[in-house]
C-alpha cells in the first residue's frame, strides 16, 4: 500500500457526509468512522467504512470502494468485504457502493448472480457526472470532487484552475483549509491519473491574483465594511477612512496568504500595496 492511497483513504473519511449527499442521495445526520480488521487496501484503491444514521434515524454500515481500473473480479472482492463485515457486525444492515473513477468505460458488474448465490451492490459512475454540478456547489468539500467527474470536453488544466479558483473564494482567506483541500485535489487527481501538478497549477494563478474570485470579494468586502462604518460615523471622513481600513485589513490578509504559500515579497507587495516593512510585520506575527 502507498502513501498515496493511505491519504486517499483519509480524504474520503473525511468528505463522507458529502460523497453520500451529493453521489449516493442519502441524508446522513451522523457517521461514526469505523477501521475493521479485515478491512484490506489494495493498490490505487481507497475504501470506508463508517456506521451511519439517516434523516430518518435508520442506522446502517455504509461501506465505500474506490476504484479506478475495471477488474473482472470486482463482484467478487466486494463480496469478500461483505462477508468481513458481516462477520464483524452481526445482525447490522450493511449498504455498498463501488466508485468508479477511471479513464476507461465502466465493465464491471454490480453483483453475481448464479443459483446457489444472488448478490448486488450499487454503482456510481463518475463518467456519468458532469463536474460544474459539484463545481457549482456552495461547499469546498463538494467543490474537490469536482476532479473526478466528466469534464464534458473541457481542459481539464482549465477544470482544475476553475476547481482552485472556487476553493479559494469558498475558503475565504482561510490558508490551512486552503492548503488542505489543495492536498485532497492532488490526492484525487492523481488516482484519477490525471497527470498534473496541482500544486504548480495552483502557483500558476497567482500570475493574475488580482482576477481570482477571493481576491475581488476580498477588496468588495473591505471596500463595503469601510462605507458602513463611515455611514454609522455619518461623516464623509468617516467614510473614507473607512473604506481605507477595510482595503488595508483585506490586504493584510491576502499577503499572508501568498506569503505562506511562497510568493516572493516583492510580487506580494505589488499586488497588495503593501509595503517591505509591512510585509516583515505580517511574518512576525
Amino acid at each position: 500500500m502507498g502513501e498515496k492511497d493511505i491519504i486517499s483513504k483519509q480524504i474520503f473519511k473525511r468528505i463522507l457526509v458529502d460523497v453520500a449527499t451529493y453521489l449516493f442521495g442519502l441524508e446522513l445526520q451522523s457517521a461514526e468512522l469505523l477501521e475493521t480488521e479485515q478491512q484490506r487496501i489494495e493498490d490505487r484503491r481507497a475504501d470506508l467504512c463508517a456506521r451511519v444514521v439517516d434523516k430518518d434515524q435508520q442506522a446502517f454500515i455504509l461501506h465505500l470502494e474506490i476504484q479506478n481500473q475495471n477488474q473482472r473480479i470486482m463482484p467478487e472482492r466486494m463480496l469478500r468485504y461483505f462477508t468481513d463485515l458481516r462477520l464483524q457486525y452481526p445482525g447490522e444492515k450493511i449498504h455498498q457502493y463501488l466508485l468508479y473513477i477511471g479513464r476507461k468505460p465502466l465493465s464491471m458488474k454490480n453483483g453475481i448472480e448464479t443459483e446457489q448465490l444472488q448478490y448486488h451492490y450499487s454503482v456510481i459512475d463518475m463518467h456519468q457526472k458532469n463536474y460544474r454540478e459539484f463545481l457549482n456547489q456552495k461547499t469546498p468539500d463538494a467543490v474537490v470532487m469536482a476532479i473526478l467527474c466528466d469534464f464534458d470536453g473541457v481542459k481539464k488544466h482549465a477544470v482544475v484552475h476553475e476547481v482552485l479558483r472556487n476553493l479559494m473564494a469558498l475558503t475565504q482567506g482561510n490558508q490551512q483549509q486552503l492548503r488542505e483541500y489543495v492536498s485532497m485535489l492532488e490526492i484525487l487527481a492523481s488516482n484519477r491519473n490525471l497527470e498534473l501538478d496541482i500544486r504548480q497549477e495552483f502557483e500558476m494563478l497567482h500570475v493574475e491574483i488580482e482576477k481570482l474570485p477571493s481576491f475581488v470579494m476580498g477588496m468588495e468586502k473591505g471596500l463595503e465594511q469601510g462605507i458602513e462604518k463611515g455611514i454609522e460615523q455619518g461623516i464623509e471622513k468617516g467614510v473614507e477612512q473607512g473604506v481605507e481600513k477595510g482595503k488595508m485589513e483585506q490586504n493584510k490578509k491576502i499577503a499572508k496568504q501568498l506569503l505562506s504559500f511562497g510568493m516572493p515579497a516583492e510580487k506580494v507587495a505589488e499586488v497588495t500595496e503593501l509595503s517591505v516593512f509591512e510585509l516583515n510585520a505580517l511574518n512576525k506575527n
